[in-house]
């Protein structure tokens, strides 16, 4: 299986414009792909992405998927945890790491002042 991301030297990206609210997630959590693509059905690809939280955003129940995903926070707070009405959970300081394999259940997330992570999503070629 190729991998579906083109060779991509240092430029600046536009923090202000191409951002878009993701398939499945509230208003005020919106994603910004730097790379690739992923395709769920075909269960292939792999996508490079920023993804921001406003401040107070929260979902309401675990996330799960089928591909590997690696996020680091950038910036801001996170908390992974929180219940159906934002309480709760365990907060997460900028330089925080996870690795999920597919299937793992993850979340819910929310942030009270907002954050960036760097998101990498894909596909094991095995």
């Amino acid at each position: 299986m190729a991998i579906n991301k083109k060779h991509d030297e240092f430029h600046t990206i536009d923090m202000h414009e191409g951002w878009e609210v993701p398939p499945g997630y509230p208003q005020g959590i919106e994603q910004k792909v730097l790379s690739g693509s992923l395709d769920e059905t075909a269960k292939s690809g792999s996508r490079t992405r920023l993804l921001r939280f406003a401040p107070g955003i929260y979902t309401k129940a675990p996330f799960v998927h089928t591909y590997w995903e690696e996020v680091y926070l950038v910036s801001g707070d996170l908390t992974v945890g929180n219940d159906a009405s934002g309480e709760g959970g365990e907060a997460f300081a900028p330089n925080t790491y996870a690795c999920r394999p597919p299937g793992a259940f993850h979340g819910p997330f929310k942030s009270n002042g907002g954050c960036m992570l760097l998101e990498i999503h894909y596909y094991d070629p095995a």
